[in-house]
């Protein structure tokens, strides 16, 4: 860790990352108001709507919307780090493990810590008992607390010891003023061994997915639930499992019904639990599963099953990637999730029933991600980009599809078609990147494209790293406080455009 821009500043050097005649002497830390866009969702029901009276992108105002600077990710290939905005200073993580704070006016490095290994997870920033608060997990089941304002280190938590377990859902806050233990951190719990079942000496598979709620604090574990109940085994053919049910997102919170939601992933290895493709709600508090929606039963996938050893059970991973959203229709608080297979669904909360479900694509049984990295949501609509070149809108009332648009890839970038990313609402405005590199604001009432911006192309950037943008994958956009929050080239299992660049837009008068 260290503190670049004061230092640049005094001494008047140039730097290959800041360019020092651009760098304030002395930052600060001005945290902004109270209602800014917190965790991946934008709030605790991840609906990434911002209508904020302090957000003032819409459509009457787009046309002012402007690249403000680019910086570039030194020795990155794919951009898997979500922007975090919070007052003054821009929060993100790199694949090498760099975490940033950035000034939101110039780009300018005010610290980089240098975590164990790469960093996925959006940064959530919290005052916790007077003192700010960065957290974010890394690629080795590392979960960190900084201060934000130094970059210090104030304590590491190893939430999985599975040798297999990564990060990648953003963690969430709550402070229950009831409890013994109020300040916590739920923070979601994934895996790589999906990848490694592909392996033919590896003994697949052993991992379970879980919920680990920590001390805010502190970093103690408070209470660690699993989506599968069942502790794994071999059977008599030599086979481990039940497996897999990791969590790719970040958790739902419901503070009125005291409950949590997780979305989860495929099994790896037989048999396949309900806990794999499921929604699975938990009190908050003690972390106890109240109910289980499985999506798709049996659903068996590792990457081999894209490989010519690929077994007879191959499932068509039809998992949760996306994680629900906190809605509400006909005086009911419901919950919607958009599923792989292409299916959104509303349940009831409390009991886990289905409301209704809608299929946004024709086959909703072939193989392959067609709803992967999450929806958005205002008072009576979600909006879903899918990969077959689509985005929809659905409404919460009987899930009818009110309007969807077919968005093909651009002239020569035909290789890379679909939505995948998540999407992000703003007032009236629907922003959404695509495989391409195309980044679209559309109206929210009738999916008329209003603005577009073409991301696969070299940047200039204020920290003077060469960088370029490519496809624009499992990052979405963050809208803040007149700031609009970018990254662009991710890989994914795609393969898809490389780039390593951070871009920021700005109205202008």
């Amino acid at each position: 860790m260290r503190n670049t821009c004061l230092l640049l500043c005094l001494f008047f050097t140039i730097s290959s990352r800041v360019l020092a005649i651009s760098c304030p002497v002395e930052l600060g830390f001005n945290p902004g108001n109270d209602d800014s866009w917190q965790g991946w969702g934008g709030d605790l029901g991840n609906t990434r709507f911002n209508n904020s009276d302090n957000n003032p992108i819409n459509s009457s105002t787009l046309q002012n919307l402007q690249l403000k600077w680019a910086s570039g990710f030194d020795n990155v290939r794919s951009v898997i780090g979500n922007p975090a905005l919070h007052g003054n200073r821009i929060f993100i993580g790199d694949e090498n493990g760099k975490v940033y704070s950035l000034d939101r006016d110039s780009g300018c490095e005010d610290w980089i810590f240098q975590a164990d290994n790469g960093v996925r997870t959006m940064p959530l920033v919290e005052n916790i008992n007077g003192r700010w608060t960065v957290f974010f997990g890394d690629r080795s089941a590392n979960f960190y607390a900084l201060d934000a304002v130094t970059g210090e280190q104030l304590w590491e938590a190893k939430v999985d010891d599975h040798p297999a377990a990564i990060l990648t859902g953003a963690p969430q806050y709550v402070n229950l003023e009831n409890a013994s233990e109020d300040h916590r951190l739920i923070v979601p719990v994934s895996s790589g061994e999906e990848g490694l079942g592909a392996v033919p000496s590896y003994p697949c598979c052993s991992f379970q997915g879980s919920v680990v709620t920590l001390n805010a604090l502190s970093g103690e574990t408070i209470w660690k639930t699993y989506t599968i109940q069942e502790p794994v085994s071999e059977n008599s053919d030599g086979k481990i499992g039940p497996s897999g049910a990791a969590i790719w997102s970040a958790p739902t919170i419901d503070i009125d019904s005291n409950l949590l939601f997780v979305t989860t992933g495929d099994a790896y290895s037989a048999p396949a639990d309900i806990g794999t493709d499921a929604v699975i709600a938990m009190d908050l508090t003690s972390g106890n599963i109240r109910w289980i929606n499985q999506g798709t039963s049996d659903d068996i996938w590792t990457v081999i099953c894209m490989t010519p050893n690929a077994f007879d059970e191959c499932g068509p991973d039809h998992d949760f990637g996306a994680p629900s959203i906190l809605v509400t229709a006909n005086d009911m608080d419901i919950l919607a999730a958009g599923q792989k297979s292409g299916i959104v669904r509303a349940y009831d909360r409390q009991s886990g029933e289905i409301l209704w479900q809608t299929a946004l694509v024709d086959n909703t049984t072939e193989f392959g991600g067609k709803i992967v990295w999450g929806g958005a949501s205002d008072a009576n609509n979600s909006y879903w980009g899918i990969n077959n070149n689509v985005i929809a809108a659905v409404s919460h009332e009987d899930g009818s599809i009110l309007w969807a648009v077919d968005f093909p890839p651009v002239a020569g970038m035909e290789s890379h078609p679909g939505l995948e990313g998540p999407v992000t609402l703003s007032h009236d405005v629907l922003f959404s990147g695509s495989w391409d590199g195309m980044l679209r604001a559309l109206s929210s009432s009738s999916g008329e494209v209003l603005w577009d911006f073409n991301t696969a192309v070299n940047f200039e950037t204020v920290n003077d790293v060469a960088a370029n943008g490519g496809s624009l994958g499992a990052v979405g956009q963050v809208v803040e406080d007149g700031l609009l929050l970018v990254t662009s080239g991710y890989v994914g299992v795609k393969n898809g455009a490389t780039g390593n660049v951070l871009l920021v837009f700005e109205l202008v008068p």
